[in-house]
């Protein structure tokens, strides 16, 4: 038996390689606490207590403070025991979202919606009487017992409080758990409304072997700029730049003789015709 203690987040769903759609409710698991582990020699029984999601201390009793210290770590708004665990656990240990694979099955216990005080139709899937031609029964109980016993009989189905009550779903598949993200999926509905404490078990009745789905994960792409790499330079390349800058340097010499030549011509032109 192996469990652990989550919060239902709401209902998605998933497909697979094959082009199945899978209904799935998310389950967040944060690392479970083990804040007691009871023996038999010491309790009567084999037990690992969980505890899961701080509270604050302000919140928290003397009792439960001092308890969460022994395990190192902080009150916990939620403590369950789980019996007959497979693996050996120490006090402060931490189990995560790892420890359920995918395609096992197991059983998922919640604390159903609460509707309020609802009569019989509601509440016991009866059957109203007719709504006209003079009858006078419409959405009543009924009768309520025969003559003699002279009372009502137990077990009467009766107006009352609907819901909120403990209820497990048994041989649900798990089609994903996620360590990293903290989250498991778990095929189908799990009682309770969002944000619910949940326990996630083993199976006790299962019978299935073991089928892992293949689930089409959707990744972001992400735009990456190409990075141009640039040409190292070489001894060759220097060596070329080298032969090349020698006759540009001798070019401009003699581009700037020439002009010095042509200047001294033009000087000696103007003083012969100043002089005629």
């Amino acid at each position: 038996m192996k469990g652990i203690l989550g919060r239902k987040v709401g209902m998605t769903q998933v497909f697979t390689k094959n082009g199945v759609l899978i209904p799935v409710t998310v389950v967040e698991v944060e690392p479970n606490v083990v804040m007691q582990v009871r023996t038999p020699e010491k309790d009567g029984y084999s037990a690992i207590q969980l505890g899961v999601f701080d509270k604050k201390e302000k919140n928290a009793t003397k009792a439960s403070i001092g308890h969460a210290k022994k395990a190192g770590t902080n009150p916990k708004r939620f403590l369950k025991e789980i019996r007959d665990v497979e693996a050996s656990y120490n006090v402060g240990d931490k189990i995560g979202a790892e420890i359920f694979t995918a395609g096992e099955v197991v059983d998922v216990t919640g604390t159903s919606k609460g509707k309020g005080f609802e009569g019989t139709i509601k509440r016991h899937n009866q059957s109203r009487g007719p709504m006209a031609h003079g009858s006078h029964y419409h959405r009543g109980p009924g009768s309520l017992g025969t003559m003699l016993p002279k009372r009502v009989l137990k077990g009467k189905n009766l107006p009352g409080h609907m819901g909120h009550e403990t209820v497990t779903i048994q041989n649900l598949e798990i089609i994903e758990a996620n360590a990293n993200e903290n989250y498991i999926l778990v095929s189908g509905n799990i009682p309770g409304p969002k944000q619910s404490l949940v326990l996630i078990r083993s199976a006790v009745k299962n019978s299935r072997k073991v089928d892992t789905k293949e689930i089409i994960n959707y990744a972001e792409e992400t735009v990456v700029d190409e990075v141009v790499e640039e040409t190292p330079v070489t001894e060759e390349v220097t060596e070329v730049v080298e032969t090349t800058e020698a006759p540009v340097e001798e070019v401009k010499e003699e581009a700037t003789e020439e002009v010095v030549e042509e200047t001294q011509t033009e000087e000696s032109n103007d003083s012969e015709g100043e002089t005629n």
